[in-house]
């Protein structure tokens, strides 16, 4: 069969790729930079062709909370929105973590604090990696850095939520959401049937079920004693995780003297630092963490000890570059370049900082 390729924006091919995928519903509520998630799955009427509900929420809370409730159920469900947004959704987050329920969170990330500015931030990492609620849980974070991985990440979140039964989010930022490329569009997978359901998620609450008693969905237990074992229970999963679902790219990193570390938009820049340096006699290299959480911490520890330095390029104040400094653990000096409140660093910013606080220092 014939590739089916597409032009469209970051936030489109998310929608597109939901409905493809057999979801069975989202709930969302608009918010810029991401609205057209919800716009196009509106215009593509996908309650007419595979069932797929698409409701607008009163608001952030309301939408998490019909996750939780259609998680619950075994549903393959999503929601979206941006940083005040996600912010607002934190408790439900941390309540569909608790009570181990897989779902698709996407966060196409605007600068901040507060209301802050419609234009492109990742400045939610801590949130996103430290746990934007309370409690100790952990979302597996895929941070994509072109509109293909947009829409490759959609059944990938899925897929990854319904197998260690947790919440993934999609951690994007307002260049890859409004962007536009070509895209590979994902082949359809029919929605489930409630018997595949029942079947491949027996703690589903499906109602009273003559084989088995009633599931109960909750993150509440008053027994400390049941709730450290669900503690630990949690614990020992997230270190499954870790150790099977790390994701990153290399680039240049063979020979690399000076390694960049970026994710997302940022990464793509850097990809053309990393040309001019070499043009220059410098041998740069980049890694770029595609899973944010389970972070790639043991690749950069073993560059720990080939490189000369590290330089984490993101736009923000500096956050991924306390994770990179624990993956180091002061073997090398790690230094961070960033841009706050929706600027843009350009590729020759981005190498004048590796020289001056990497290269020369």
């Amino acid at each position: 069969m014939a590739e089916e390729i597409k032009l469209m924006k970051g936030n489109e091919a998310i929608a597109h790729a939901a409905i493809r995928y057999g979801a069975d519903g989202y709930f969302g509520y608009p918010i810029t930079p991401q609205s057209e998630i919800l716009e196009t799955l509106m215009a593509e009427m996908p309650w007419e062709t595979t069932g797929m509900v698409v409701l607008q929420a009163e608001s952030e809370v309301a939408a998490i909370n019909m996750v939780y409730g259609g998680a619950g159920t075994g549903k393959r469900v999503l929601t979206s929105s941006s940083s005040p947004g996600v912010s607002l959704k934190q408790e439900g987050v941390s309540y569909i973590a608790g009570a181990e329920l897989p779902c698709l969170i996407v966060n196409v990330m605007r600068g901040g604090p507060g209301l802050g500015t419609i234009q492109p931030s990742q400045a939610d990492y801590f949130q996103t990696v430290k746990g934007g609620g309370h409690g100790d849980y952990r979302l597996i974070t895929l941070a994509p850095s072109s509109v293909q991985e947009m829409a490759d990440f959609v059944g990938l979140g899925f897929d990854l939520a319904f197998k260690y039964c947790n919440p993934a989010i999609i951690l994007a930022d307002g260049i890859i959401g409004q962007m536009m490329e070509k895209v590979v569009m994902p082949p359809f997978r029919p929605r489930k049937t409630e018997a595949e359901i029942i079947a491949e998620c027996p703690w589903a609450a499906q109602g009273k079920l003559k084989n088995r008693k009633a599931n109960v969905i909750t993150s509440l237990e008053l027994d400390p004693a049941k709730m450290e074992e669900n503690n630990l229970r949690f614990q020992a999963k997230y270190r499954k995780i870790e150790e099977n679902e790390v994701r990153y790219e290399e680039f240049h990193c063979d020979d690399a003297e000076y390694l960049l570390v970026a994710f997302g938009s940022s990464a793509r820049i850097c990809q053309k630092v990393v040309e001019i340096a070499r043009a220059e006699g410098i041998k740069l290299g980049l890694l770029r963490p595609i899973t944010l959480w389970p972070f790639p911490k043991k690749a950069i520890a073993d560059y720990a000890e080939k490189v000369k330095g590290m330089l984490s390029v993101e736009l923000n104040a500096g956050q991924m570059v306390e994770d990179i400094r624990l993956a180091v653990n002061g073997k090398v000096k790690v230094e961070h370049f960033g841009r706050l409140g929706g600027i843009v660093f350009t590729p020759d910013e981005v190498l004048n900082a590796l020289k001056e606080l990497i290269i020369e220092n």
